[in-house]
């Protein structure tokens, strides 16, 4: 079982962190090409998946005692969805639906921003502005970009692209996510639209430690037989309320840990077991997380 000792020390290194963020995310094979292929193959329209950009918001916050603005702690920017939504109360990164029209026209506006951060971080020959899978890098991206702004005020510009993640198929819904990490830095205040109740840091430290990650076991409104369990993570904010992330959002941040760290999950089931029944609305298509 992961000690609390073994928190990585790197977290508290925004430069180096950085980096090696970069490094690894560019390193590994961007799947974005093959992923839109399938989700267009499909045959049947009304079976297709529909695609989704979501971001994964790094945000460092600094050390009060450290003058040099270097070392602090990594944490991952998370919206907490209202009530005034399917799947309330969930945690989930800002991001939805792919715009094909309306995504394609602002891209050319965020292009050249986008592509320069595309060749900064070229690690290997598949990687940067001359990958196969840039022009849908840049695309979702926007998608992810316009989302956040719109969920969270989010400055687009404030938010510079680190890479693609690998793409994640919704298992309740017929979704294709296609995540994109960025640094989030000097963003200030947000301010949140009806979709969203709160924004939640979680720190990417909470991963490992083992009073944090847990089971979830989640039950539809109706059903008192039927359930199914869930690894999550249990965060304790500074509000003294108590959330819960699992599912998608869960899942893409442990694959990133695992190729930016060579993470890898402990037995949740040792942890601590949270119960949550759905509410009957939970699977309205609205949705993209």
């Amino acid at each position: 079982m992961i000690q609390p000792s073994d928190i990585p020390d790197i977290f508290t290194k925004r430069d180096l962190f950085l980096q090696k963020v970069k490094e690894r995310i560019w390193a590994h094979p961007c799947d974005f090409n093959d992923t839109w292929r399938n989700l267009k193959s499909s045959v049947n329209k009304n079976d297709r998946r529909l695609a989704a950009g979501v971001l994964m918001p790094l945000i460092f916050r600094e050390s009060p005692s450290d003058s040099s603005g270097t070392e602090g702690s990594f944490a991952i920017l998370l919206i907490k969805r209202s009530s005034r939504v399917a799947q309330a109360g969930d945690l989930s990164f800002p991001g939805g639906m792919l715009n094909p029209i309306g995504d394609r026209i602002l891209r050319y506006i965020f292009l050249y921003r986008l592509l320069s951060a595309v060749r900064q971080n070229t690690y290997g020959a598949a990687a940067g502005a001359k990958s196969p899978s840039s022009r849908l890098i840049t695309l979702f991206m926007t998608t992810a970009l316009r989302e956040a702004w719109e969920e969270t005020g989010l400055s687009p510009f404030r938010t510079a692209l680190i890479g693609p993640l690998p793409t994640y198929n919704l298992t309740l819904f017929k979704r294709t996510i296609f995540p994109i990490a960025g640094f989030v830095e000097n963003q200030g205040l947000f301010h949140p639209n009806s979709e969203v109740d709160k924004i939640v840091e979680i720190p990417l430290a909470s991963f490992y430690r083992p009073d944090s990650l847990g089971s979830l076991q989640i039950a539809a409104s109706g059903q008192k037989t039927s359930t199914s369990e869930y690894p999550c993570l249990i965060h304790h904010g500074n509000d003294g309320k108590e959330d819960i992330l699992w599912g998608a959002t869960f899942n893409i941040t442990v694959e990133f840990l695992r190729i930016v760290m060579n993470y890898r999950l402990p037995e949740t089931r040792k942890g601590p077991v949270i119960s949550r029944t759905l509410s009957s609305g939970y699977l309205a298509a609205d949705s993209t997380m």
